[in-house]
């Protein structure tokens, strides 16, 4: 595993100058980390996307990472309902979006005097279904931790090796995953799955999705947490509590995925 950080390092200082997309998740934190370790900070640009797609606490985990690491930090507003065929959610959604969002990035980034702009893609992610991915190739966006050969437990491993506090932060992924494939993407939809994961999230099941089904008459939730939290989960104080405030947010109905928490990289 030394060896893979090594050639991260080796990959990264190739670059005089390097803007990071910065999620604020695991991946793309050791990502910032190492690139201000090979280049120092100071040629180092951090680059957050906010958009109605990500959860509000990314934005703030980003900026505590930057602070810590000393790297200048740059909000990136994107507006995803402004993209072209994207609310329709059709199948190559995430190819469509991501073009659109990189696209911007990297002319951001090239404002500021970067042209080389990286993202925390691993190893591991090759084997997933990700649309998205032949977005970054077609912008000529780099994915150091891939190159690299990093799987997703190995940056967890030197996460933790470098106190990293993204070390065991569980894995993010953008809010119109919740929504299947075909079905319409509106903001309300994305705050609906937002905040009802927020109360989970609150309740301390930090490994959940909330997915969105759609009846004539409302509007359902279906959860997913892992194998160990279900018994948790529908303990009768937290049922109670879940059922009681996704009701209050505007879903009709609250169920339980019994297959579990799932990946996100699969059409769904």
């Amino acid at each position: 595993m030394s060896d893979k950080y090594d050639s991260l390092l080796k990959y990264i200082a190739q670059h005089q100058k390097l803007c990071v997309a910065v999620s604020g998740g695991t991946d793309s934190a050791l990502l910032l980390f190492a690139s201000a370790e090979a280049l120092s900070a100071g040629n180092v640009l951090a680059l957050t996307a906010v958009s109605p797609l990500m959860p509000g606490r990314d934005k703030q985990d980003a900026d505590a990472l930057c602070e810590r690491f000393g790297v200048r930090h740059m909000i990136y507003a994107f507006d995803p309902f402004s993209v072209e065929g994207f609310c329709g959610n059709p199948p190559d959604r995430c190819y469509i979006c991501k073009k659109a969002l990189f696209g911007g990035i990297v002319g951001a980034a090239a404002e500021q005097g970067f042209s080389a702009v990286a993202e925390g893609t691993n190893a591991d992610d090759v084997s997933d279904y990700r649309p998205g991915m032949r977005a970054l190739e077609e912008l000529g966006v780099l994915s150091p931790l891939r190159e690299a050969g990093l799987t997703k437990t190995e940056i967890r491993e030197l996460s933790e090796r470098f106190s990293l506090p993204t070390a065991h932060k569980p894995a993010g992924a953008c809010l119109a995953t919740r929504i299947n494939t075909g079905d319409e993407i509106t903001k309300n939809r994305l705050a609906l799955a937002g905040g009802a994961e927020e109360i989970l999230h609150g309740l301390g099941f930090a490994a959940s999705r909330v997915r969105l089904g759609f009846l004539n008459n409302g509007t359902v939730a279906r959860i997913e947490v892992s194998a160990e939290d279900m018994s948790g989960i529908v303990s009768p104080e937290n049922r109670s509590v879940i059922t009681e405030e996704l009701k209050k947010l505007g879903f009709k109905y609250v169920t339980l995925d019994l297959e579990g928490y799932r990946h996100e990289h699969t059409p769904n």
